[in-house]
């Protein structure tokens, strides 16, 4: 125990020194598909990459993103509607200490709103004000010191048919992000969480978990459930080029509504990023600690832990191309004491040849991601991840199990047609069976029970349709369409669908030899079809009151397993992101 003190203390001491000669530092935004969608629409109506950030690298940091504002404004060629410019108001005052002394454009509703008096600072001699700015219920800046506070809230009521009981939830806590000396960031988020979600939601597979959280505990005889909602890092940059995090939060890579090679599907987990940026190129290295949610990994009450390296290298090949090279190593190693394997902890080698130097069986994960931007109008994005092959199988048609790979390509389409503030997005994913899976749950491709990468697992196809439409200041419309083939397993069998199982429990296919005939939706056919139309008001500065109506129809070859849904909910957000739910 006090060898483990005395190792975490060095590594923290280090941290802090390095962070006492650190460059200016910012804070990052927090993942929400309503906001990022909105810096996505900018950088595609400037028709080039943006200099700050890499687009299938998030989360960002906050002054990149109103550095991305400072340049449209400064080129002053971009074709903007007038809700566009209400964004770029409010991306720099959501951000409003690196938007300088220009917050908000001339146009802007937040400008307006300190013409009237609203969010200035206060007069030389009196006492700082609540509100001082709309971003922020209580703030400090100065040279040595950056504080943003606020409370944050979601509370929705709403009914579903296949409960006799009311849907509610309520989840209240706080969010304190800033900066000492714009050298060292800091960023938490806490909530405390209760309700009754649709019972599609409430069925999640995974025992003592909520999607996309930890450790939750329900109700039987009520039928609640109650989790804590818990985030938070700190970041500095040693140098210009590098930035180091952290803490406990997510990491995502990709450019698309679902991400195949890391999503923020799962829970929050701990890591260690440096993010290195030199011209053209950023690559990123990600070392985390994760938990084996198999209950025989468990010791003492403890749950099991397993550990992932990650490198991502993203380049703009042109200004409106970008590509990426991944991979990934997902081990443990309780059979051998437990910890980390120093091996893995090498930012610049390939993984493979580790692996193989240890003589390990340890997932191994390569792909790569691509985006285009086209004609100011729109973006293609892509990508391929493949998790294991053997030549011999690859090509020849056998369909062998081995062949574990997984596929997206998408679009998005802004002001569509000519209609101003209409955006699409279309989206196709596939996952072959047994992709993400392991041997055991301290190497598959899972946190907490959960998928890293597509809710779903693995063992289907998908398309996501997305509409969104902001016709005024204050309300934006949503509709997500979700089509989706998955193939489920029978009772006691294991076609390749839940990447908890172990691939050596695999079942084969009558008619074809050992391990060949593999094919997506083999098992049990289930046919997903998932609406979600959702109407949202801003009410003030990251107050929303939303207003959804969901259907969703599962058709499956088990009876037992078909459901229809018909979800309706009204509920007031703030500064929380919307729980899209959509699997």
């Amino acid at each position: 125990m006090n060898q483990r003190f005395t190792k975490i203390f060095r590594f923290l001491l280090i941290l802090f020194i390095s962070a006492s000669s650190a460059q200016a530092q910012s804070s990052f935004i927090p993942l929400n598909d309503d906001y990022y969608h909105l810096i996505d629409r900018l950088e595609i109506k400037r028709g080039k990459l943006t200099e700050g950030f890499h687009s299938a690298v998030k989360p960002f940091e906050r002054k990149t993103v109103v550095a991305l504002t400072d340049s449209i404004l400064k080129e002053g060629n971009v074709q903007l509607t007038d809700r566009d410019w209400e964004t770029i108001d409010y991306l720099r005052e959501d951000s409003w200490e690196w938007a300088g002394n220009m917050a908000a454009t001339d146009s802007g509703q937040y400008n307006r709103l300190a013409r009237l008096g609203w969010f200035k600072s206060p007069p030389t001699g009196q006492k700082r004000k609540f509100w001082e700015h709309a971003a922020d219920l209580y703030s400090v800046h100065n040279k040595d010191f950056d504080l943003h506070f606020n409370f944050v809230t979601t509370n929705f009521l709403g009914k579903d048919n296949n409960t006799n009981k009311a849907l509610w939830f309520t989840g209240r806590g706080v969010e304190l992000r800033g900066m000492i000396s714009d050298k060292l960031g800091f960023y938490t988020f806490v909530a405390d969480n209760q309700g009754m979600f649709p019972k599609y939601v409430m069925d999640f597979p995974v025992q003592y978990t909520f999607p996309g959280e930890g450790l939750a505990k329900t109700s039987a005889s009520k039928g609640t459930i109650d989790f804590l909602t818990a985030r938070g890092y700190i970041t500095f940059k040693p140098i210009k080029q590098i930035n180091v995090k952290f803490g406990h939060d997510h990491n995502v890579f990709g450019s698309g509504y679902r991400s195949l090679i890391l999503s923020d599907n799962s829970s929050p987990y701990l890591f260690l990023r440096l993010d290195t940026q030199l011209g053209r190129f950023k690559y990123t290295n990600l070392w985390t600690s994760m938990i084996n949610n198999d209950e025989t990994a468990w010791t003492s009450g403890l749950r099991g832990k397993k550990f992932a390296a990650v490198h991502h290298l993203s380049v703009n090949l042109t200004d409106k191309i970008n590509v990426g090279v991944f991979e990934a190593e997902v081990f443990n190693r309780d059979a051998v004491g437990g910890g980390y394997d120093l091996n893995y902890l090498n930012p610049i080698i390939f993984y493979r040849y580790v692996e193989s130097y240890i003589g390990s069986e340890d997932n191994a994960l390569l792909g790569f991601d691509f985006r285009w931007l086209v004609g100011k109008k729109g973006s293609i994005y892509s990508q391929f991840v493949l998790d294991e092959f053997l030549t011999k199988y690859l090509f020849n048609g056998s369909k062998s199990w081995t062949n574990k790979y997984s596929f997206q390509l998408g679009g998005k389409y802004v002001d569509a047609f000519g209609i101003p503030n209409l955006d699409l997005q279309a989206e196709f994913n596939l996952v072959r069976p047994f992709t993400y899976a392991h041997k055991d749950g301290g190497r598959n491709y899972a946190h907490y029970g959960q998928s890293l990468a597509h809710p779903l697992g693995a063992n289907f196809k998908e398309f996501v349709g997305i509409v969104r439409y902001k016709p005024t200041s204050r309300l934006s419309l949503y509709g997500t369409l979700m089509l989706a083939n998955k193939g489920n397993d029978p009772q006691n069998m294991n076609y390749g669908g839940d990447i908890l199982k172990s691939y050596e429990l695999r079942s084969d296919i009558p008619g074809h030899e050992q391990g060949l005939g593999h094919k997506i939706g083999q098992g049990i056919m289930t046919k997903t079809v998932f609406t979600d139309l959702r109407l949202s008001y801003s009410l003030a500065h990251n107050l929303f009151l939303d207003g959804r109506f969901l259907i969703r129809n599962l058709k499956s070859d088990d009876p037992a397993l078909t459901q229809k849904s018909n979800v309706f909910s009204i509920a007031v957000r703030y500064n929380m992101a919307y729980r899209q739910q959509t699997f």
